[in-house]
């Protein structure tokens, strides 16, 4: 491997990225809504409506039944005997969690997306079978341009999203209490199958469609896992305590490298400029 040409091909794949406005504005917006926009209204703006933390934790039937059926592995973490307290905890604490990897699987399908099928988009593909790079080069390239932006933006959003849930409901809790153990699994070992999965994914669509859209449509399908996760702890059918994320990880990694070997066999550079199976 060429360790140069692998950096030329991600810098490269990084400029067009911030030129592909279709790719760009989703990138920008998405973090902010869920790493600064909600947290702010549930912490901020909800604790000064008329709205009695005991009102939503008794009569809102999907906290209801979470809280009902909640493992003292997580409950340990909830004290009803102060209701606005125990609302943010469930809410952004618990129930919230499984959105927050939408985040990292927009950033490296996006990526990806552009950085493969795009190319053939643009016409410019052309061009990487006159680079000295190898096939090698050329994928681990492309797949640090995807995987290295989402990790770090991932992290980043963690960071501020931690910051908004100490200081602005400080007043309720008077003390530093998140991030919650739950969410050090989901964030450093489920978040990185999660892209190398959706990266290894927009890999093997973008031999078969013949634009940006058309891969990253596909390849955002992902997101269905994100729900699945969001509506079976809504539900109270599936908790993301410490446990049961180090055991699903487990299984995403495996999917993981089994699509990724699937896609590192069958990538090479004439199927992505003829757009062939």
């Amino acid at each position: 491997m060429n360790w140069k040409n692998i950096l030329t091909i991600a810098k490269k794949d990084w400029i067009e990225v911030r030129q592909n406005k279709y790719a760009l504005i989703p990138m920008m917006i998405m973090p902010v809504i869920f790493v600064v926009l909600l947290p702010l209204i549930f912490t901020l703006i909800l604790p000064g409506l008329n709205i009695g933390a005991e009102e939503v934790l008794t009569a809102d039937a999907d906290i209801q039944v979470f809280m009902d059926r909640m493992p003292q592995e997580l409950s340990q973490y909830v004290d009803l005997q102060k209701p606005m307290e125990s609302m943010i905890v469930v809410t952004l604490g618990f129930m919230f969690a499984p959105m927050f990897l939408i985040i990292p699987l927009m950033y490296a399908t996006t990526i990806a997306a552009e950085s493969f099928a795009g190319e053939r988009e643009r016409k410019t593909i052309e061009a990487l079978l006159y680079t000295p790079a190898t096939d090698a080069d050329l994928l681990l390239g492309k797949v640090m341009a995807a995987a290295i932006p989402s990790m770090l933006v991932t992290w980043l959003g963690f960071a501020v999203y931690t910051l908004i849930l100490n200081v602005m409901p400080y007043r309720f809790f008077q003390r530093i209490w998140f991030p919650l153990p739950t969410w050090w699994p989901l964030i450093f070992w489920i978040t990185p199958a999660l892209v190398v999965m959706g990266i290894a994914l927009t890999v093997l669509i973008s031999a078969r469609v013949k634009n940006f859209l058309g891969a990253y449509q596909t390849s955002s399908s992902l997101v269905l896992l994100v729900v699945v996760l969001f509506t079976g702890q809504l539900s109270g059918v599936l908790y993301l305590s410490v446990r049961v994320q180090m055991v699903l990880g487990v299984f995403l990694w495996i999917c993981t490298l089994i699509l990724g070997r699937y896609a590192v066999r069958t990538f090479n550079r004439g199927a992505l400029l003829s757009g062939q199976t």
